[in-house]
């Protein structure tokens, strides 16, 4: 009898702690399960707030979302072009190069889009936009057949931007015929239902059957007036005529419209120069700080986004255990686009090399460190007497621009420079 109460006891003692056992792995298995979750969402969060900053910086209020377009039309072909020829001069300036310059090979056959004038002018320019023409079809004019019609929506520029060059392309194909024809392109001022439209002539240009290529006409004066006064904007009006002032079938001369192939539509393009280059406002400390367990999350080294921290460190002298930190210089730190999800409006680059500084700015400070009169000053005060004076800090001595080519949300192509985005040195300030 005593036996087998003594069984019963250990029986229900094994299966007693058995049961404990598996409630407190499931509540293990529970919290793992919830830490993960948890880990997950923190990473979103961050990656949400990594692309609200960058969106901020690039001063878009929100992500782009452009109609699927090819990227082989016309507009985004000249802009890649004017990208490469603006990525070169910033090649030169820092002493690097674009691993990922998109290559613009035109389906025609002609010299490239943007000529020495429109490089020049890049020079003087903090954004390049084009606008694609919102005129569905080759409309003809009332009994005008001659005349075709082109609309541009200009409402989407920035109102601290001055247009200082504006220009609308069209395309002509090869004619087999010996004969010299007129291209006018007017401004139209008004209409009227009953009556022919008030048209201001903006340009003319002389052209044979046998020519080929992009035909450029200056429309400054027409945007500057579009983009105070958007009701003015009725659009533009193009019309061929012989020389003895027959009407003409622009399309019979080669002119390529609306229906045309992609990589020959006609476009505007338009550059600005900003008084002052507007990065982003400074926000409230609530919405800059991150929590400890997001910054933490965003050290991980598998972020692609942002640096291994440890890599900033080395082992100090032989025989010693002791870690010191590295003097004042650049670090790598890989923006990458792609891995914002952004390759679906960003054209170009998908990514670029931001650097960073990081490290000591100790006593001595060496030639390589860059060190400002100030710092070395500051430095001296501190290894005197530590408590006066902290120790200078590592910072940016020198910053770089860099240019982004993306979509905006009414498939237009932006070319945009932004100032003050890479390191190029470091020093002791």
């Amino acid at each position: 009898m005593v036996a087998w109460i003594k069984i019963k006891a250990v029986y229900i003692l094994f299966y007693g702690c058995l049961s404990i056992s598996f409630k407190i792995s499931d509540h293990l298995l529970e919290n793992e399960v919830r830490s993960s979750g948890a880990q997950r969402k923190l990473k979103a969060q961050a990656r949400h707030d990594i692309q609200r900053e960058i969106l901020s910086i690039l001063g878009l209020q929100h992500r782009p979302r452009p109609n699927l377009i090819e990227r082989k039309m016309s507009a985004p072909l000249f802009m890649m072009d004017l990208y490469n020829a603006m990525a070169v001069v910033e090649e030169n300036e820092a002493g690097f190069s674009y691993a990922d310059k998109p290559v613009s090979k035109f389906a025609i056959d002609d010299p490239l889009l943007a000529s020495f004038q429109e490089r020049n002018l890049l020079l003087n320019t903090n954004m390049v936009m084009s606008f694609v023409n919102l005129v569905e079809n080759d409309i003809e004019i009332y009994e005008k057949w001659y005349r075709k019609e082109f609309k541009f929506d200009l409402n989407d520029i920035p109102q601290d931007e001055e247009i200082i060059s504006a220009e609308f392309r069209l395309y002509k194909d090869l004619l087999e015929v010996n004969e010299t024809f007129q291209i006018n392109i007017f401004q139209v001022l008004a209409l009227h239902p009953d009556k022919d439209q008030e048209l201001l002539q903006l340009g003319s240009q002389v052209v044979c059957g046998f020519d080929k290529g992009w035909l450029t006409f200056d429309i400054t004066a027409s945007s500057i007036q579009w983009l105070f006064n958007p009701d003015s904007n009725l659009g533009l009006q193009v019309s061929v005529e012989t020389l003895d002032e027959q009407g003409v079938d622009p399309r019979s001369i080669g002119i390529v419209g609306r229906n045309g192939s992609q990589d020959k539509q006609p476009f505007m393009v338009t550059f600005f120069k900003s008084s002052e280059v507007h990065l982003r406002s400074i926000r409230s400390t609530s919405n800059r700080e991150w929590n400890e367990e997001s910054t933490k999350t965003l050290e991980e080294p598998d972020n692609p986004l942002l640096p291994n921290l440890s890599e900033t460190f080395l082992s100090s002298s032989i025989g010693s255990n002791r870690y010191v930190r590295q003097s004042c210089k650049r670090h790598e730190l890989n923006v990458s686009f792609r891995h914002l999800g952004w390759h679906d409006w960003i054209i170009a680059p998908e990514g670029y090399s931001a650097y960073y500084c990081d490290g000591e700015c100790a006593f001595p400070l060496n030639s390589h460190m860059n060190a400002t009169n100030h710092a070395i000053v500051q430095t001296l005060i501190h290894f005197i007497n530590p408590d006066t004076v902290p120790r200078p800090c590592c910072a940016p001595s020198e910053l770089l621009d860099i240019s982004v080519l993306f979509f905006d949300d009414h498939s237009n192509v932006i070319l945009k420079k932004y100032k003050n985005m890479m390191v190029r040195s470091c020093g002791c300030q």
